[in-house]
């Protein structure tokens, strides 16, 4: 451990700096000598992107859940296997976010009734134009647009589909904690025309890349902080809503299997027969049975014996009555 100067030596320090004696600032040389290269932390941002994960906490279950819902509802509407993954989570101001985006493709403008403000729905340049391609049944041997131009009116009317449909997405993925209505309010071709929040103020963006075939691109999903903000108790219990649902999988499964149908079989006797014996069976032949009429019916269930049942009839139709669970061996 260093030795810890006396207030003397602080003071003659001191003197030395104001009088000149001391030189403050270090030698090019001596800081190469003494300073190993490295890079340097703001530890403003770090704590803020620690801030991230506890401002809206959970979030990124709800957008991994709208990363499955959408590629799902995408391969179902164009038949082509779309693959859809979630790249990153990050909050930043609105204008810092637009001024990112100043080249967008598609940008949809969805309202997220009952919650307040409005939410974006952002498709790349890129993403734009291959969507539109499969969209329209291109095939999947053409090499993807190169357009460097902003989409059409009409060009962006074939994106609203693919938009509304993630209207619905988003809504199945909200489920376990608000009943949502989100709708396509409109869908523009720059950033100027939409606003969901003042400039300073802090969203929320998800980030998700989109593959279908040998075409993909970027979306974005931009949430206003103030507009999750109610959700965040519900948000923070997501976890144990989903340890809850998860323990009724037993109860789902036991009540789908009550509906379950089966093939039973009242079987009187069996008899084993060669094939050769099989391919010489004629018109009135008879095959003897290794049953004794006085014995009980052996009930099999999917092939499986389950039951003992004695023949009758009723109403003049063959019937059987179960007289028992059948024991093993017999």
């Amino acid at each position: 451990m260093e030795p810890i100067l006396s207030k003397q030596q602080i003071a003659d320090l001191l003197a030395a700096i104001k009088a000149g004696k001391v030189p403050l600032d270090l030698d090019e040389d001596y800081r190469d000598d003494h300073f190993l290269a490295c890079t340097p932390i703001n530890l403003f941002q770090m704590a803020q992107r620690k801030d991230e994960q506890t401002r809206i906490p959970n979030f990124d279950i709800i957008l991994d859940n709208f990363c499955r819902n959408y590629s799902i509802s995408l391969t179902n509407q164009l038949q082509r296997t779309f693959t859809l993954t979630r790249i990153s989570m990050e909050n930043c101001e609105y204008q810092e976010y637009l001024a990112k985006r100043k080249v967008p493709g598609a940008i949809g403008m969805l309202n997220m009734s009952p919650l307040q403000h409005n939410s974006l729905l952002v498709f790349d340049r890129q993403l734009s134009y291959s969507m539109i391609e499969v969209m329209l049944g291109a095939s999947t041997e053409l090499d993807p647009l190169q357009l460097d131009r902003p989409l059409t009116t009409i060009e962006l009317s074939i994106l609203k589909t693919a938009m509304r449909d993630a209207c619905v997405d988003i809504d199945k993925s909200f489920k376990s904690l608000i009943d949502l209505h989100s709708t396509l309010v409109k869908i523009e071709n720059t950033t100027r025309l939409v606003s969901i929040t003042e400039p300073e103020s802090e969203v929320l963006v998800g980030t998700f890349h989109l593959k279908v075939d040998d075409l993909s691109g970027e979306i974005d999903l931009v949430f206003p902080a103030m507009t999750l903000d109610p959700l965040r108790d519900k948000l923070r219990e997501l976890l144990m809503v989903d340890v809850t649902t998860r323990d009724t999988w037993k109860e789902s499964l036991e009540n789908a299997i009550k509906y379950t149908t089966v093939d039973i079989v009242a079987q009187s006797g069996s008899v084993t027969l060669t094939i050769d014996k099989i391919l010489r069976l004629n018109e009135g032949d008879i095959i003897q049975l290794d049953y004794d009429p006085n014995s009980p019916l052996k009930i099999l269930i999917e092939d499986q014996l389950k039951f003992n049942a004695i023949p009758g009839t009723i109403n003049g139709r063959k019937a059987i009555s179960i007289t028992g669970v059948a024991q093993e061996g017999m």
